[in-house]
C-alpha cells in the first residue's frame, strides 16, 4: 500500500491537530468520525497511526496501524487497518498485527477499504462478519471483548507471526514505498 503526501495539511478528527494530508488520510478521518459519531466509541480510547515495531534478522521495522482502540486500563482491545485493494488480501496481515501488538494480542481486528470490511477473531484468525455492518458499535465491542479468550504468544509463536507479518508488509505494504512515501517503512525510514 503506497501512501504519499499531497503537500497540504488537515485537522485530525481525533486529536484536533494539524496533520499531513496524504492519499489515504481522508479515508482515515472518515473512519474516525464513523467510530465516534455513529458507533459511539469514546474519542479518547482511539489512537491513530500506532507504530507496530518488530525485528527480523536483527533489523528493526515499523508498520503504522491505522487505529487501535484501548480499554479503560490502557490495554489494546481492537485494531483497525485501512487497506487499498481487496479486503480479503489483508486479513492475514491484520490478524498477525493484532497478535503482535504491544500489550496484546487484541481480541478482535477489522480490516476495511471503507466500502466493505472483515471483522476478525485474532485468536483463531476466523472471519466473524463481513461488510461495513461488521464494524461493531462500542457496547457490542465491549461485550465481545469481555467474552474473548486472549492468550499471550510464546516466543516461538511470536517469531513465526513476526516472519509472516513481515512477509505481508514487504509484499503488500512495503515494496512500493520509496523516498516519496510519507509513512515510516522498513528499517524505520520515512520522511
Amino acid at each position: 500500500m503506497h501512501e504519499t503526501s499531497l503537500g497540504g495539511t488537515l485537522r485530525d478528527y481525533l486529536s484536533g491537530e494539524e496533520i499531513d494530508e496524504t492519499t489515504f488520510e481522508e479515508f482515515r478521518q472518515a473512519l474516525a468520525r464513523l467510530l465516534v459519531e455513529e458507533k459511539g466509541y469514546p474519542r479518547q480510547r482511539i489512537r491513530a497511526k500506532v507504530g507496530l515495531t518488530y525485528r527480523v534478522d536483527g533489523e528493526e521495522y515499523e508498520r503504522p496501524l491505522d487505529f487501535v482502540v484501548y480499554d479503560e486500563q490502557g490495554r489494546p482491545i481492537f485494531l483497525i487497518l485501512f487497506c487499498a485493494g481487496n479486503v480479503g488480501s489483508f486479513e492475514r496481515e491484520t490478524v498477525c498485527a493484532g497478535r503482535l501488538m504491544e500489550g496484546g494480542p487484541v481480541p478482535y481486528a477489522l480490516v476495511t477499504d471503507t466500502m466493505t470490511a472483515s471483522l476478525l477473531d485474532v485468536s483463531t484468525g476466523e472471519v466473524k462478519a463481513t461488510g461495513m455492518a461488521a464494524l461493531p458499535d462500542w457496547d457490542s465491542l465491549l461485550n465481545m471483548v469481555s467474552r474473548a479468550t486472549v492468550t499471550p504468544l510464546t516466543d516461538e509463536q511470536r517469531e513465526r507471526q513476526t516472519r509472516v507479518f513481515h512477509t505481508y508488509c514487504g509484499f503488500l505494504f512495503g515494496t512500493c514505498c520509496s523516498e516519496s512515501c510519507s509513512l515510516p517503512h522498513g528499517g524505520g525510514e520515512g520522511e
